[in-house]
């Protein structure tokens, strides 16, 4: 039996071309699709949600909203979330659907909601591309298998670290 409401994360690559994803999945007639339009409907100063394609008048499936965690602070970072970091969730997305991780029936009458970092220092569009192909199709698997585990999250609670800050011992 399928989830009614899967929520996935990932972070793939490193340094300033990292992509960190989060992704929301439902049916559309359910919490996710009520999400899914609210945040179109409702965009904010420098988030602006919006559709993402694998090219121009060809969304992917399931649709899927792209959702910046960083609002673009200058032409060049806009570039990269609109340009390399978008082609990268729709390409990610569509290899889900290739690979079974979202079924074919589920193309029709689901949803996704990617909430998507793109860091302002970002350098290197190739790497963006890459970083966020996977890390939306990995953050999809995620939810669709319910990862982490919990004894995974019990077992690293005592040494918790990003990318930006790791406690000392």
């Amino acid at each position: 039996m399928t989830q009614a409401l899967q929520i996935g994360e990932s972070f793939d690559g490193d340094g300033v071309n990292a992509a960190h994803v989060n992704t929301v999945f439902g049916h559309r007639e359910g919490p996710a699709g009520v999400a899914w339009a609210s945040a179109l409907a409702t965009p904010s100063q420098g988030h602006v949600p919006f559709v993402t394609v694998l090219r121009p008048s060809l969304p992917v499936k399931p649709l899927t909203l792209f959702v910046t965690k960083a609002a673009p602070v200058g032409d060049d970072h806009g570039l990269l979330i609109w340009g390399p970091a978008q082609a990268g969730i729709a390409a990610g997305v569509a290899d889900a659907l290739a690979d079974g991780v979202i079924s074919l029936e589920e193309a029709d009458s689901h949803v996704i909601i990617a909430a998507v970092w793109v860091n302002p220092a970002a350098d290197d569009a190739e790497a963006v591309y890459a970083n966020n192909r996977l890390s939306v199709r990995t953050a999809l698997e995620n939810g669709a298998r319910s990862l982490p585990s919990t004894d995974e999250v019990i077992a690293a609670r005592h040494s918790p670290s990003n990318p930006f800050f790791t406690p000392r011992a």
